[in-house]
């Protein structure tokens, strides 16, 4: 296995050789799981002697509301070092509409310790940067590692870039980059249906809402009782009762998941939708795990008494607390 994914070579000959060795291996890396990926392509770039390198990366923070930037002189695991030594990583954090100033960038080379006369080339390349970052409507922009070659030109050396999936209508030369192999097989078939999917290391509870803020409330909620989320489901936008069936069928075959919690707030997608689609898949495959559905909203009376009128094992809760003890309780009686 190559840990990295990255290898040097000086003599042209050796690219074939390298090449066959990576190309069909399993790359695992701390951006995969520990299954890995399997490498299907290879990027064969010029190699640029550098004399300093460092990262950097602009984030959405979504608890101060504003865009920041990081920055740290070392290039390993940038998770490891945020964890174990945070005051290592320089933090600037700016508004939407905020541009990035000369003493911004002052300060970014003082805490890198970079000469003063490679100033204004690191003003340009921070200011590209964070204007791309604001163009692409960008979640994340990571330059890892940025390299200060030897005739004093800052280079990205390796880039990863993260796009808002809400505003790529706006981007359709982003859209046509999209690589299904990227993406997992259970990832896919709710695309298929319009949903969006997600699945974590740990874990061992499915989580079925129809927003990203209802599958957090829960995930929080878990985690101050000691569980973990395997996977959710957002089934947001949901109107057609065959497509939340089939969307749910993913949750329910999922190995990992010992237990599902449905989350909905019913509006536009109404809650008897759900607890058909639900019945549907239950129909088909069945269910040999606990179950607990919170309704709220357009429905949820008629919903409740869909899911009432079938003999499988659904719980009801009529909160989000109560649908998360009620289903750790079924878990243990259950194991």
């Amino acid at each position: 296995q190559h840990i990295t994914g990255i290898e040097q070579i000086k003599k042209l000959k050796d690219i074939k050789i390298i090449a066959s060795k990576m190309l069909g291996d399993t790359l695992v890396t701390p951006q995969t799981n520990s299954k890995g990926k399997l490498v299907s392509k290879i990027y064969v770039e010029e190699f640029l002697p550098t004399k300093r390198s460092f990262y950097l990366s602009f984030v959405i923070n979504r608890i101060h509301a504003c865009i920041s930037l990081l920055i740290a002189n070392m290039t390993d695991n940038i998770v490891d070092l945020a964890q174990k030594k945070p005051e290592s990583i320089l933090r600037l954090n700016f508004e939407l509409n905020q541009k990035i100033k000369s003493q911004d960038v002052q300060q970014i080379s003082t805490f890198l310790n970079l000469p003063q006369e490679s100033l204004p080339k690191l003003k340009t390349f921070v200011q590209n940067l964070y204007k791309a970052f604001i163009a692409l409507d960008a979640t994340m922009l990571e330059i890892n590692p940025v390299g200060l070659t030897i005739d004093d030109q800052f280079v990205a050396l390796d880039a990863k870039i993260s796009f808002d999936d809400n505003a790529l209508f706006r981007h359709p030369d982003v859209v046509q980059m999209h690589d299904d192999y990227e993406a997992s097989e259970n990832v896919l078939k709710a695309a298929k249906c319009g949903f969006k999917y997600r699945e974590f290391e740990d874990g061992n509870i499915g989580l079925i809402v129809n927003g990203d803020g209802l599958a957090l409330a829960v995930h929080d909620y878990l985690i101050q009782k000691q569980a973990k989320t395997a996977c959710y489901l957002n089934i947001k936008g949901g109107v057609d009762e065959d497509k939340i069936a089939q969307s749910l069928k993913i949750m329910m075959t999922n190995p990992k998941v010992e237990g599902i919690i449905i989350n909905i707030l019913g509006g536009f997608l109404r809650c008897n939708l759900v607890a058909d689609g639900i019945v549907s898949a239950v129909n088909e495959i069945g269910l040999n795990i606990p179950l607990v559905a919170r309704f709220e909203g357009t429905n949820k009376e008629t919903a409740k008494e869909i899911l009432e009128q079938h003999h499988f094992p659904f719980l009801t809760a009529d909160t989000l607390q109560e649908a998360t003890l009620k289903l750790l309780e079924a878990m243990k009686e259950n194991d």
